[in-house]
Order: structure tokens, then C-alpha cells, then sequence
């Protein structure tokens, strides 16, 4: 085993050896780009890829005189697998910066890899709050699930839920949701009277949504990875506890904009708390949601495609601030602090974590020109990762 990982640090060094001294001749910036896109989380494969390819459209592909060249590999959501075509990436292709993952395992195999090739890795994905301590060189454009459960966890006192059951996929951004919301809606005087996890791979939802209906809490707080969530609205119906006076509320991986108009009029009313929303009313954001439907044969926008978006911007500003010199640590030091309109709001890069800064909203889905849509109605200003104080 020593051995091994010997070998893996020697190869990863040579490579980083042999890309320093390539960069003079070589005119290719190139992107490894790894997601899901088979498999139980396809949709944040899928949402990503053509995000990042509307913005290289948008965009141009040449950036300070350099040919951007995206590398699209699928790793299934195995961690192993993304480990390995991470150490592909970087030693065979020679690739500038690592990016997409779409689960937090994934995110956490790669993190050794980026950090001894000295690689940029943009987590577009991954929400557990600890993946960018995993990495000196890592920088995420998508979300914490601490960040979006601490809101919902203010709004439900206020608004007549005080016993709560908390139903989460068992790993680490599960976890991530149900302490934060635990810990936050016990200081605001609520209770969580049970703590349900679910594996993660071929979930059933059934008996632990029985045993909530059993239970009869005011509501069901629920975190389920991104295209989880259709089969929690479809189960919670089937058993009745909307029927029963059990409210449903959410992360919004539960109303992903994605699947949000297959769950039909049951999941009317639902409240979840998000950092992006198809309906988000901004000019940036309708331009966002009208070009990457006619891209992609009228498909909607999610919360993983606006990470993807903004992960590109981030690799492209980067890219043009250190013009195309000093490899990973000057590409790195330029994706630290940036602050721009992304079509979710206005967002940050903090410097010190590397983490995203961003509004948390509010949101009720209801119906809008015969469609359903996560539509806003309050917001949290500039959030950071509360996760990061602990």
C-alpha cells in the first residue's frame, strides 16, 4: 500500500514537472471535467455539462490566447473511479484544472490528488462543508447544505412547526443537514423528536416515511441528493401524511427545478430553502434560463447547472487575471475573492475558505404559466458557510 501511494506521488509529481514545462510551447488550457453521467445522480451530470458548455459558447473558447478544451469523463458517483480518472486527468492529459464533481465522496477521493499536483479543483457539485479544508487547492461554486438548512430551520417556528422529524441520505451532507437544522431549530425552541437516514444508493423511502406518519410531528425536514427528490414527493403522498397534517419541508434538492413539474399538484405549497431558483426574478437570470433552454431542447435550469455556470466563470476570470502563467498556484490565487452577478444573485469567493458566499432564499412552489416553479419570498443576505465557525 505504501508503495503505491509512493508511486502515485511520484507519477503526480513528474506530471506536474512535465505540465510546468510544457505550458511555454502548449496554446490548450484544458478543463477536466468529471461527473456523474450515469447513474442514480445523471441529472447533476447532465445539468453541469451543459451548463459549462453554454458558457464556452457565451464565451468563446480562447482565453488570454489560450484554446479552452473541456474533458468530460463520467465516474458514476464511485469514488474510486473519480480518484482514477482524476489521476488520469492530470498525469496523461496534463489537464490545468480538475472540476464538476458531483458527490461529496467523489469530491473528498480527489482532493489528495489535486493537492500534490498542485491542480485548481472547482467543486461545482459537492455540498459538505469540510471538502474544501480537504484541499488547499480547492474552490467551490456551488452551495453548503449548512448554508441552506440553517434558514429553514428560523422560518418553521415562526410559522407553527415546533416538533420536527429530520429525513436525510446517510452521508456527509445528510449529516451536514441534519445537525445544522437540529442545532439551529433547538435554539429557536423547536424539537426534532426522530433522526431518520437513508442509504444513499437504491434508497426506499417507504418504511421511514411510515414511521414519520407514526410519529405525527408538526413537520418532515428532508435532504436527498439532487434527482432524489421526485421519489420522496411521490412516496410522501402515497402514504398520506400531507392528508394526515404533516407538512414537508425542504433543502431545495427536494423541488429540483429539474424534476419539479414531474411531481405534479401534490407538491404545491412546499417550503424549501435554496441558493438558486429557475424563477429567481433577476435579468441575469431570465437571460440565464431562456439560453440554456434553447440549448438543451427546452430543458430548465437547476441549482447544479448554475454552479456548473458559475464554476466556468470562475476558471475563465482565473485564467485571464494570471494571462495563462505561473500554473496552478497563480490560477488558483486569482480564483480566490471573486465577486460577480451570477445568474443566482451576487456570490463570493471568501479568500481564506475558498468557499462561496451567497443569498439564501425562501421559497413556496406554486404555479406559474401552467408550470410549477420555486418561487421566492424572502431572502438571507450574503451567507457564508456556518459551518466553517464550528
Amino acid at each position: 500500500m505504501k508503495k503505491r501511494s509512493f508511486l502515485t506521488a511520484a507519477a503526480l509529481a513528474a506530471a506536474t514537472l512535465a505540465a510546468g514545462s510544457a505550458l511555454a510551447q502548449d496554446n490548450t488550457f484544458k478543463i477536466g471535467l468529471i461527473l456523474p453521467m450515469t447513474g442514480q445522480q445523471a441529472t447533476t451530470g447532465r445539468q453541469i455539462e451543459a451548463a459549462a458548455r453554454l458558457y464556452m459558447a457565451q464565451n468563446g473558447d480562447t482565453v488570454a490566447g489560450k484554446k479552452i478544451q473541456l474533458i468530460v469523463k463520467d465516474d458514476t458517483s464511485l469514488p474510486d473511479t473519480t480518484r482514477r480518472l482524476a489521476q488520469e486527468l492530470v498525469v496523461n492529459d496534463k489537464v490545468n484544472v480538475l472540476a464538476g464533481f458531483g458527490i461529496t465522496p467523489s469530491a473528498l477521493a480527489t482532493a489528495p490528488i489535486a493537492t500534490q499536483s498542485k491542480t485548481p479543483m472547482v467543486v461545482m457539485a459537492a455540498a459538505t462543508s469540510s471538502i474544501t479544508q480537504a484541499s488547499p487547492y480547492i474552490v467551490r461554486s456551488s452551495f453548503t447544505l449548512p448554508q441552506v438548512s440553517v434558514a429553514l430551520a428560523d422560518w418553521a417556528p415562526k410559522n407553527g412547526i415546533k416538533k420536527v422529524v429530520t429525513l436525510v441520505s446517510d452521508y456527509g451532507p445528510g449529516i451536514d443537514a441534519e445537525k445544522f437544522f437540529k442545532d439551529r431549530l433547538t435554539f429557536n425552541g423547536g424539537e426534532v423528536t426522530d433522526a431518520l437516514r437513508v442509504p444513499l444508493r437504491n434508497p426506499d423511502f417507504a418504511p421511514f416515511l411510515q414511521k414519520v406518519r407514526d410519529n405525527k410531528p408538526d413537520a418532515l425536514f428532508v435532504f436527498v441528493p439532487s434527482g432524489a427528490g421526485a421519489a420522496v414527493m411521490k412516496q410522501f403522498l402515497e402514504r398520506g401524511l400531507d392528508k394526515a397534517g404533516i407538512r414537508l419541508i425542504a433543502t431545495g434538492d427536494v423541488t429540483d427545478d429539474d424534476q419539479l413539474n414531474d411531481m405534479g399538484d401534490g407538491a404545491l405549497g412546499v417550503v424549501t430553502s435554496h441558493h438558486y431558483s429557475a424563477a429567481h426574478p433577476s435579468a441575469v437570470n431570465k437571460k440565464f434560463v431562456e439560453a440554456f433552454s434553447k440549448a438543451n431542447k427546452g430543458l430548465r435550469p437547476n441549482f447544479m447547472a448554475v454552479g456548473g455556470y458559475d464554476g466556468m466563470r470562475v476558471i475563465y476570470e482565473a485564467l485571464k487575471t494570471s494571462k495563462g502563467q505561473g500554473g496552478g498556484d497563480a490560477l488558483l490565487a486569482a480564483m480566490k475573492g471573486q465577486l460577480f452577478e451570477s445568474p443566482r444573485g451576487k456570490i463570493f469567493i471568501d479568500a481564506q475558505t475558498r468557499d462561496i458566499v451567497q443569498d439564501v432564499y425562501l421559497r413556496k412552489v406554486e404555479k406559474k404559466d401552467g408550470q410549477l416553479y420555486n418561487v421566492e419570498f424572502d431572502v438571507i443576505k450574503d451567507v457564508k458557510d456556518p459551518g466553517k465557525n464550528k
